[in-house]
């Protein structure tokens, strides 16, 4: 009786103790500061001669020279030749830095073409030499609530190598902020979507994937706590997950990876570019020390049987390729001209994009919006010679993984592409070997949701590429019937590239592949058989477009590019004809300054009629398609593979008897 009694005691006063602290409030939380943009009040000094280094500029910057600017900025909005080799200038801001008590600050250049250094209050702070990458960079120095002033010079000087294939812009090319640092630095959060569907969509499953390195900048040990908050589209109840990191000495770090698993999943397509608003809340004690907001979509990309897959269907894609280029302003774009850039592409009809270099982040929240895929790409560009040192090696590796890091919480983002056109013989080349083995490596740790990619030059004749048999999706770069190719690989025959895709399907069985560039120029009117007219252009995007779709293992087109832009001085692009030469690549549906050429009305015809998904036999997937190139072997193939399955199910039969057999006489023994 009386353990009963205190068993009830016990029972009443955890309710009222549970009541009591559901009726407290929660303990106040200090709300994190916002990142603060720097976008207004920059000036602009040149320094064509080199000497604000000897100068000292950065501790004591000249008097006069200075002219106001907008930043995002470069140094000379016109691709005139005198320009291309790069020059140097310098950049100053004058600003109040926010009067925080608890929070540092770090100064974040989205980008900034090709190299900087920085001084806050002339001293020096940090330098960043990657043209591609974003970077922080933390404000010793700073004075909160008070005026501060930021130099930044910027160095866009190239030598011939590394090799691009666009015009050498130099500035502070995007946006510029001041970021709050807290107790606790969540660094790189990234938030991948992991959904999993049947064949053809059906019965989808979604996990979102969080990783970070979380760092402890206190003076104390903490154990933080990483909040992860998911709302759906349209609104309703939130997910929500908070996971426990081991505690921290000042100063050390932890890496941080959990799931989040999402009920009744609302998925991102390009017909239906649903968003969740997601917040990583990183969390000392129970003050909020970090808050990162992003707009993530839940999509499953895949290859499967040798077939690019989104949330459980195969894919098609159509679509053009960009530069972030536009007159006047090169790649400083402004919200206008990333408007303009997701308008023309949904103007040709496309689905599908690809860039040489990481995009705007502003630029693929607009493509994540409109539901315009993207072939991501870090600007690793013909450069096997520059591969052969390990020191080379591991810059391209560093931009790889910087690249990867940016861009992998896009749902737009359906492939992490580590270079362009590297060696057709890649397994001869060591360099080119061990960058490859240690990109494809790389990226899976870095994003293991998506398929990792390399762009091929397109020659025949050679052999399958150990190199690139590791990567789930192979972009073949095609310009048969444009460029003539090399000895004893000629591309010169547009009639060669069908036949070329049905080898490169017999040497990568295993892998996806799409045709991510193909394009010939045009600047006047002219016969279909001339080289450079539009009527050229013309038929030249018609037939190879044909070529793609006869071809169901092959996962889409990406045309090169939608817009002209700046790429070289005297260009010619390979139409080989004796005229004057300017920089402008005419190898786009629209010219520079956004004229339509006749190509554009048969790209956008093709782009709009084609479906997202294939729906094709089984075997598709396994060999050729029927009668091209396969002489009616992937019937055959078909034929044996349900043959070999029989088998294998008749030996599981007989063996699982077998098994209940024995145990019965076992049964009978005992």
């Amino acid at each position: 009786m009386l353990c009963r009694v205190r068993s009830l005691l016990l029972a009443a006063m955890l309710v009222i103790v549970g009541a009591l602290s559901a009726a407290t409030p929660a303990l106040a939380q200090e709300p994190v500061p916002r990142a603060v943009p720097l976008a207004n009040g920059w000036e602009f000094h040149p320094d064509d001669a080199d000497r604000g280094l000897a100068g000292a500029w950065g501790r004591t910057p000249p008097s006069s020279g200075w002219k106001g600017v907008e930043v995002p900025h470069v140094l000379d909005g016109t691709p005139d030749k005198a320009e291309f080799g790069g020059t140097v200038g310098w950049y100053r801001l004058a600003f109040t830095a926010p009067a925080t008590d608890d929070f540092d600050w770090a100064i974040r250049f989205e980008q900034v073409r090709r190299s900087a250094r920085v001084w806050l209050n002339g001293r020096e702070v940090g330098h960043h030499d990657d043209p591609y990458v974003p970077f922080t960079l933390v404000a010793r120095g700073l004075r909160k609530g008070e005026r501060n002033e930021l130099i930044v010079r910027v160095d866009h000087r190239k030598e011939k190598q590394p090799r691009e294939g666009w015009w050498n812009w130099g500035g502070i090319i995007r946006p510029v902020s001041l970021v709050p640092l807290g107790p606790l630095r969540l660094q790189d959060p990234g938030l991948m979507p992991e959904v999993t569907c049947a064949p053809g969509g059906e019965d989808c499953r979604a996990e979102v994937l969080v990783r970070g390195t979380v760092e402890n900048r206190s003076d104390r040990p903490l154990t933080p706590r990483v909040r992860v908050r998911l709302v759906p589209p349209g609104g309703g109840a939130p997910t929500e997950q908070t996971e426990e990191v081991r505690p921290l000495m000042p100063g050390e770090s932890a890496r941080v990876s959990f799931r989040v698993k999402v009920q009744a999943p609302e998925l991102w397509s390009p017909d239906r570019p649903d968003l969740y608003a997601a917040t990583i809340t990183t969390v000392a004690g129970d003050t909020p020390a970090q808050t990162d907001r992003r707009r993530i979509g839940l999509r499953g990309v895949g290859v499967r049987n040798g077939l690019l897959e989104l949330n459980g269907r195969q894919l098609d894609v159509r679509g053009a390729s960009i530069q972030e280029d536009l007159p006047g302003r090169g790649p400083a774009l402004r919200d206008q001209d990333i408007k303009q850039i997701v308008d023309d592409l949904k103007a040709v009809g496309a689905n599908v994009t690809r860039a040489h270099y990481l995009l705007n982040p502003k630029l693929l929240d607009a493509l994540d919006a409109a539901g315009i895929m993207v072939w991501s790409q870090a600007p690793i560009y013909h450069r096997d010679r520059l591969l052969e040192t390990a020191a080379q090696r591991e810059t391209a590796l560093a931009t790889v993984r910087d690249t990867v890091l940016e861009a992998r919480s896009h749902p737009s983002v359906i492939t992490h592409s580590v270079a362009n056109e590297l060696s057709a013989l890649p397994d001869r080349k060591r360099g080119t070997r061990l960058f490859l083995d240690a990109a494809v490596e790389e990226v899976r740790r870095l994003d293991p949701t998506l398929p990792v990619s390399v762009d091929l030059l397109s020659y025949p004749g050679f052999p399958a590429a150990d190199a690139y048999r590791q990567y789930d999706l192979l972009g073949i770069n095609s310009y048969f019937g444009w460029y003539p190719g090399k000895k004893n690989h000629s591309t010169a025959k547009l009639s060669d590239l069908g036949p070329y895709l049905d080898r490169m399907r017999r040497l990568y069985p295993t892998q996806a592949m799409v045709v991510t560039e193909f394009g010939a120029e045009s600047t006047f009117d002219g016969p279909k058989e001339e080289k450079e007219t539009y009527a050229f252009q013309t038929d030249y995007v018609k037939r190879i477009l044909d070529i793609v779709a006869d071809r169901p293992f092959v996962g889409g087109a990406i045309y090169w590019t939608v817009r002209e832009f700046a790429v070289k001085p005297d260009w010619d692009g390979g139409a080989k004809r004796d005229v004057p030469r300017d920089a402008i690549h005419n190898k786009a549906l629209l010219t520079y300054d956004g004229r339509k050429k006749p190509a554009w009305a048969v790209a956008e015809r093709d782009f709009t009629s084609t479906p997202l998904y294939r729906t094709v036999p089984a075997a598709t997937g396994l060999g050729l398609p029927d009668g091209r190139g396969g002489g009616g072997g992937g019937g055959l193939l078909v034929v044996v593979v349900a043959l070999v399955v029989g088998l294998l199910l008749v030996d599981v039969w007989a063996f699982a008897g077998l098994l209940r057999d024995r145990r019965e006489a076992a049964g009978v023994e005992s």
